[in-house]
């Protein structure tokens, strides 16, 4: 169900369902799987910071004029909490920092492997804003994901954790934080709603930044880093979350984001095929393992405990989409 003032603009996704809600957020994997390799396209001739920051800066305009065009009405004052932490997740967090650790030495492949254990972070985050109470199985399978991918990093960082490392790290938690607030903020809105209002309101920061970013930095538009900018901007950046963001409000949280065991999988494919990379042993088994970690931690029941699941209904009273959906079954 969608509250009233969502019904002003009609939503380019349409349909219900738990069904519909999968292959929504599998759109979004699909778009998402590009986005390293991308990046790395971009840095063939611009800054760091151009691309983490700049991609949001260049979303916002198209986010702008959908929303203009529809005259989407504002946010609620009480939402607003919820679009800081997308903003910081999925605007600034996950590109700046993915974006810095490729540029210090994180190949594509290797960032793809730390970033697979995202699924497991999301549901964990989902776990914890839903009120529920999940089982040991849960924790010990998430646990053992983070111990797989450190155990890469430490192995890859000949016996120490990389910074670029340390930056992916940070880029995963935050980046789950922003996808389980755009997903309870997309029960009250559609997800490209969430998405649009996120970039306006990060514009501010973003613009500015992008100006004088472009203005310092001497950016060499080479072909490879036009299109890697091009697709970070406008389909990463922006309209992936049309499709994710649905789908995590529909299919629910833990049980939406197993679709993104595919992401690490896909990722590596790309880096094979655009990038030139060698999927070495090490890499493929680690991400073998990740997958294996994260998909335990879908399949473990969550129980909720009563006071958790008091909150959790009352929160959810504009649809209880996703919070049904984040309930695994063995």
């Amino acid at each position: 169900m969608r509250t009233k003032d969502s019904a002003t603009a009609p939503a380019p996704i349409a349909g219900t369902g738990q069904g519909r809600g999968l292959w929504l957020a599998a759109i979004g994997v699909l778009t998402f799987s590009f986005t390293i390799p991308s990046t790395v396209f971009g840095l063939d001739g611009l800054n760091p910071y151009l691309i983490g920051v700049g991609r949001a800066a260049a979303a916002s305009v198209l986010a702008a004029v959908v929303l203009l065009s529809v005259r989407a009405p504002r946010p609620r004052r009480d939402q607003l909490a919820g679009f800081a932490v997308v903003v910081a997740g999925v605007i600034f967090g996950f590109p700046v920092l993915s974006t810095l650790a490729l540029d210090n030495g994180a190949s594509s492949a290797h960032s793809a492997v730390v970033v697979g254990l995202l699924p497991a972070v999301t549901a964990v985050f989902g776990v914890l804003r839903a009120g529920e109470r999940p089982s040991g199985a849960f924790w010990l399978a998430g646990a053992a994901g983070a111990v797989c991918v450190t155990g890469f990093a430490l192995i890859r960082g000949a016996g120490h954790v990389t910074a670029a490392d340390l930056l992916l790290f940070g880029a995963l938690v935050t980046c789950a934080a922003g996808y389980t607030e755009g997903a309870r903020l997309a029960r009250d809105m559609p997800g490209w709603r969430v998405i649009s209002w996120a970039l306006v309101l990060s514009a501010p920061i973003t613009v500015p930044v992008t100006v004088w970013l472009l203005a310092t930095t001497d950016p060499e538009w080479t072909g490879r880093a036009t299109l890697g900018f091009a697709y970070v901007a406008a389909f990463s950046a922006y309209i992936g979350f049309f499709a994710w963001y649905e789908g995590l409000a529909r299919a629910g949280i833990a049980r939406a984001s197993q679709v993104q065991l595919a992401q690490p999988v896909m990722t590596l494919l790309w880096s094979g095929i655009l990038l030139g990379e060698r999927i070495d042993a090490t890499t493929a088994l680690a991400a073998v393992a990740v997958l294996v970690c994260v998909a335990l931690t879908q399949r473990t029941r969550v129980d909720r405990s009563p006071d958790g699941l008091r909150d959790g209904l009352r929160d959810a009273r504009p649809s209880r989409t996703m919070e049904e959906g984040s309930v695994t079954h063995r």
